[in-house]
Parts: C-alpha cells; sequence; structure tokens
C-alpha cells in the first residue's frame, strides 16, 4: 500500500460502492440476544468499559485506563486494548495511542504507562508492538496524521531500544527488571527488582544474572519492525521499508536460534551467563502473537506444550505458567503471572490463533471464558486455570475482562472485520446467538447485519441479503464488497451447514479447521 491508496482509503472504498464522498459514516456496533444471562454480561462488561474512558494528567484527551486498581494506561497493553475497542470510541482508540507518543522523551523514549501520579519510564514493560496497533489502526481509517506521527515515535523509540537494552550486543533486547515484561509476581524473575534503580529504565541492576536476553520482549520489537515496514511503504519510502523488514527478519532469527529450547518445547530468558532461565510461561504465547514462528513449528509447539492439557491447554487457557511446571504457583495470589490465566492474555488469541489455523480451539478458548464471566460478573484480571474462578483478591471492573466479554461474544456469533475481509461467525444454539442480532459498521462504510432466526442465520450488506446460513456453526469470509471468499470450520467437529444465496443453495460438511474456497 503505497502513500494515494492509503490517503484514498477512507474515502475511496465508500465511493466504489456508491455511498458519498467524505469521512466514513460510524455508527456504534449494537448486539441483542434472548439469552438474559450472555445479554446482561456483555451490557455490564460495555458499561465498565464505558466508565473506565478517563482523561489523566499531562494528556488532554480521553484515553482507556485499564481499570480495576490499575488508574492509568500501560504501553504493554492499553494500545491495543483500545484498537479492541475501536468501533465503540474511536477517538479513544486514537488517543490511546497519541498519549505515548506525545510523552516520549527526546531521546526516543516512550513512557511504560501515563498514570495519575506520574509518567513512568522505570520500565519499557512492552508486549503488544505499539507500531502494530498504530499501524493497523490509521490503515482502518485512512489516518495519516497517526501514521505519519506513528511512523516517527516508533522509529525512533526503535533506536532507543537498540542504544540501551541492546547491551550484550546481541541484537536481541534485554530485560532489566520484572516490570519490563509486565509479569508481575512470576517465578520467571523470583528474587528480581520490579523496576529499574532510580526509576530510569536504562538503568540495569546490578546483579551478576542481569541483563537477560528476553524472548518475549525480542518479539514484540520484531512485531514493531515488521509494521514499521508497512508504514515505511504507505509513506513511500522503499529504502526504510526494506530496511526494517530486514531488521525484524535479524531479530527474528535471533530469537529463534538463542532464545528455543527444542528439548523442552518452549522460549526462555537466557541469564548473562547463557543459561536458560527454564521456567515455562505464556511468554510461547506472545511469540506465537507476534507470528515469529512459522507454521511448521507452531504445530511442534500446539501439540507440546499449547494444546497439551496438563501443560497450558487447561480448562481455562492459557495459565501464565504451564500446569505442570514446579513453579506455579498455589494458592494462586491476586496479580500473579504465577499460574494465574489472564485476562491479557486471553485477550491477546485473537491476535495468533486464526493466523496459526486453530479458529475451532479459538471457539473453546473465546467460550469458556465468557462462561466464567458470567458465572462471577465482577470482571476481575485473572481466573484459576482449572476452576475458572476469578480471584478475589483482585479489584472489580478491570477493561481486559470487559473486552474479553465484547469482543469474543461478536468473534463467537457474530461479525468481526479484519484488515481486508469481513468473517461472518455463525453458530447456532449458542447462547450467544439466541435470537440474536449483530449489527456493525465497517470501515469502508458498509453496514453488516447478522440475524439469527429459527435454525440459522440472514447475513446482510447494507440491508440488502447476501446468504443465509443454515444447519451447523462455521465462519463465512468475505471480502469488504461483501464477495464470498471461503468457509472456516469453528466448531470441534465436522457441521453439515447449508449456504444460500442468490444463485442457488450449496451444501457443504465442514471438519474442524478446515478452509473451504467458495
Amino acid at each position: 500500500m503505497n502513500r494515494r491508496e492509503f490517503a484514498k482509503r477512507s474515502v475511496g472504498f465508500a465511493m466504489s460502492v456508491g455511498l458519498p464522498a467524505g469521512p466514513i459514516p460510524s455508527e456504534t456496533p449494537t448486539y441483542s440476544t434472548r439469552d438474559a444471562g450472555w445479554q446482561a454480561a456483555y451490557n455490564k462488561a460495555l458499561a465498565i468499559l464505558q466508565s473506565n474512558v478517563r482523561t489523566l494528567p499531562r494528556f488532554s484527551s480521553p484515553v482507556l485506563i485499564e481499570g480495576a486498581e490499575y488508574a492509568g494506561i500501560w504501553q504493554e497493553c492499553g494500545p491495543h486494548e483500545a484498537l479492541v475497542f475501536r468501533k465503540f470510541r474511536p477517538d479513544v482508540a486514537r488517543n490511546s495511542h497519541m498519549v505515548f507518543f506525545a510523552l516520549q522523551r527526546d531521546d526516543g523514549q516512550l513512557p511504560a504507562n501515563n498514570k495519575l501520579p506520574e509518567t513512568g519510564f522505570g520500565q519499557i514493560q512492552m508486549v503488544v508492538p505499539i507500531a502494530a496497533t498504530a499501524w493497523e489502526l490509521a490503515r482502518a481509517n485512512g489516518d495519516s496524521e497517526l501514521l505519519e506521527t506513528a511512523y516517527r515515535a516508533c522509529s525512533t523509540w526503535d533506536s532507543w531500544l537498540t542504544k540501551y537494552r541492546n547491551t550484550r550486543g546481541t541484537g536481541l533486547i534485554d530485560g532489566f527488571c520484572t516490570y519490563d515484561t509486565g509479569m508481575d509476581n512470576s517465578p520467571r524473575w523470583a528474587g528480581f527488582a520490579n523496576q529499574c534503580p532510580g526509576k530510569d529504565a536504562k538503568n540495569c541492576p546490578p546483579d551478576h544474572r542481569l541483563p537477560r536476553l528476553c524472548p518475549d520482549l525480542s518479539a514484540t520489537v520484531y512485531g514493531a519492525r515488521v509494521a514499521l515496514s508497512k508504514m515505511a511503504e504507505a509513506l513511500e519510502k522503499k529504502a526504510d521499508a526494506e530496511r526494517w523488514q530486514e531488521s525484524a527478519d535479524r531479530i527474528r532469527q535471533l530469537i529463534l536460534s538463542k532464545l528455543y529450547s527444542r528439548e523442552d518445547d518452549a522460549f526462555f530468558d537466557l541469564d548473562a551467563q547463557d543459561r536458560f532461565v527454564k521456567v515455562r510461561t505464556c511468554v510461547l504465547a506472545r511469540v506465537c502473537g507476534e507470528h515469529v514462528v512459522d507454521q511448521p513449528l507452531f504445530n511442534h509447539l500446539w501439540n507440546g506444550q499449547l494444546h497439551k492439557p496438563k501443560a497450558f491447554w487447561a480448562a481455562f487457557p492459557f495459565p501464565s505458567v504451564a500446569l505442570d511446571d514446579p513453579a506455579f504457583v498455589r494458592p494462586i495470589p491476586r496479580n500473579s503471572w504465577g499460574g494465574a490465566s489472564q485476562a491479557l492474555t486471553a485477550l491477546r488469541a485473537g491476535r495468533w490463533f486464526d493466523h496459526y489455523g486453530r479458529s475451532a480451539e479459538f471457539g473453546v478458548l473465546m467460550d469458556r471464558w465468557c462462561r466464567a464471566i458470567q458465572k462471577d460478573m465482577t470482571f476481575r484480571q485473572q481466573i484459576d486455570p482449572e476452576s475458572g474462578a476469578f480471584t478475589s483478591g483482585d479489584e472489580p471492573n478491570y477493561s481486559p475482562a470487559a473486552l474479553v466479554m465484547i469482543d469474543f461474544t461478536w468473534r463467537l456469533a457474530g461479525i468481526h472485520e479484519d484488515q481486508e475481509t469481513i468473517q461472518w461467525n455463525v453458530r447456532p444454539g449458542h447462547p450467544a446467538s439466541h435470537d440474536a442480532h449483530f449489527r456493525l459498521v465497517a470501515d469502508n462504510g458498509m453496514i453488516a447485519d447478522l440475524k439469527y432466526e429459527q435454525s440459522g442465520a440472514s447475513l446482510s450488506f447494507n440491508r440488502t441479503l447476501l446468504c443465509r446460513i443454515e444447519g451447523g456453526s462455521g465462519r463465512l469470509v468475505t471480502d469488504k464488497s461483501g464477495k464470498l471468499l471461503h468457509l472456516v470450520g469453528t466448531s470441534g467437529s465436522p457441521e453439515h451447514i447449508s449456504l444460500r444465496t442468490h444463485g442457488g443453495m450449496q451444501r457443504k460438511v465442514l471438519s474442524p479447521n478446515e478452509i473451504l474456497p467458495l
């Protein structure tokens, strides 16, 4: 995508489908179901998110805060959360990126957070790359100002990380403290300081085991460089685009060659003595979240760890430490990355499950989390991976838990828009789909409706019937103009699906995770 194509994105697509030129019309997504429990949880989640839109000191526009006990926004998660929330509050999604760029220091350091009492620079605390979420948001909206601002800010942030967090000269990213990775109270960081000395992320604590080479921090930089390459292409900076992609490829190869233990099917920190820190954590999911591993390696990790019931495929995935790892912390304390399944990890699953062809299992994860939320209704930070019980010591009204309920409802049984396609998730008989109606305005202004009636669902674009799906569960994928592309098996067993279009009826048997071209 070049600059001209990017600039046209916000109006060109609308004109091509007969809509008036100018800003794309916006409308808040709407959802209703006759299942009282599901509707109550959805409504409460939305109310929590609306109440967690706040204006913080040192930045004049409202952002989505973390909520619960966290009165602020953190780089590791805030931009991604706001991206998920963007259809409801596009202004907040934009602000939740711009706040970090506005508070960036002259040397290029982005803040780890902006809280009521202070803007924090005492750790780097990054997981989902802000460059990646900024690119997705700018691309979706044709926002050239956000694109150019994010490109400058994230380029200088990469330079800062290369200068101050590559102290061992390996090309990988150093971890100095617990908060760098946002894994509070994790056995991965047992015995180490939470924050850098003097609240300055350039300062490594005086410990012979530090600095560590961290696979998740390095994966974040990999994902950021991929996004920077795409931004540079959109800005018609061809040489920069090639340079960023080459830089991304280098760090990816380093992660795979230096931080992956084949005998353990896991990625580990490498300490200052070049020894693996062998605690199996959800770092594995973070590396997959940035698509560092290819499909064959992912399949190996999936079978050996991620989908193994005794490891990470718990009743309520994903534990922050594998169930069968001796370091798993029980009883589960509050705010613990020592074993609890975190809402943040669940919310990030949307960044990699479908990418690696595990849409059916993603449905299982989403359903279990939504049912756990409905059983409790406090929307706290974490759950017991085996019982699904929320930790009572955590404060309620946590934004990531509310976003899990909202995002998973639409991904399970409704409409989800990604960068290139519309996903119509049809799941008859599910509580979320009980006489349900989903309505979403796509980025190009097209109005998407999914209505459940009797044994199936009707799918419409701009109030014109696109097709009707009857029978079992599955996902229909179309392009942004409504052209049918393929079906995806989202159920754990084969499903018989009837697809009725203007051209007639097609009957298909759809296996789990199968992609069936149309």
